[in-house]
């Protein structure tokens, strides 16, 4: 009988799914209610739900969570690094013009990750214009509504695939 070889820690990585997170910020829980003239008619539920099954297409596993508090946002992001979380796609809603403590959150984690906003915030109101999170990201998707959420997803897929 042959002795089987210990697995490396690189095939134990190669046999489990990557882990991406989806962070949506405050007010984003009344999607599809909520001035649909900016953010469309797509729930929050359906975002996470042509998410969830792109993702599980992938092979990748793929988390979403929202939170109106900004300290439940940044707890979130703590953990994602002790998860080994490899990106994170997120939407900082207003606390994207506001918020330096989840900025230093992402910034401390270290995941790379894709800022996505439904609405064209250049096209709005001048304080719209700056983003706390664009300097850091790897891309920002900014006016293309629901689809934009899907297009940084399919983004990060390509990364992993060439990781």
């Amino acid at each position: 009988m042959k002795k089987q070889k210990p697995a490396s820690a690189e095939s134990e990585k190669a046999k489990t799914p990557a882990k991406l997170l989806v962070l949506h910020g405050p007010n984003l829980n009344l999607l599809g209610s909520r001035e649909p003239g900016y953010y469309g008619l797509a729930t929050l539920a359906d975002i996470n739900l042509a998410l969830a099954r792109r993702a599980e297409a992938a092979g990748v596993e793929l988390e979403s969570f929202q939170s109106n508090h900004e300290g439940a946002l940044i707890e979130r992001v703590h953990a994602a690094r002790e998860q080994n979380v490899r990106y994170i796609i997120i939407n900082p809603a207003a606390y994207t013009h506001t918020s330096v403590a989840l900025r230093d959150a992402v910034a401390a984690a270290g995941i790379p990750f894709v800022e996505v906003h439904l609405s064209n915030v250049h096209a709005r109101e001048a304080f719209r214009h700056h983003s706390y999170f664009s300097d850091l990201a790897i891309g920002v998707i900014t006016g293309l509504g629901s689809e934009g959420y899907l297009l940084a997803l399919e983004y990060l897929l390509s990364r992993l695939n060439s990781d």
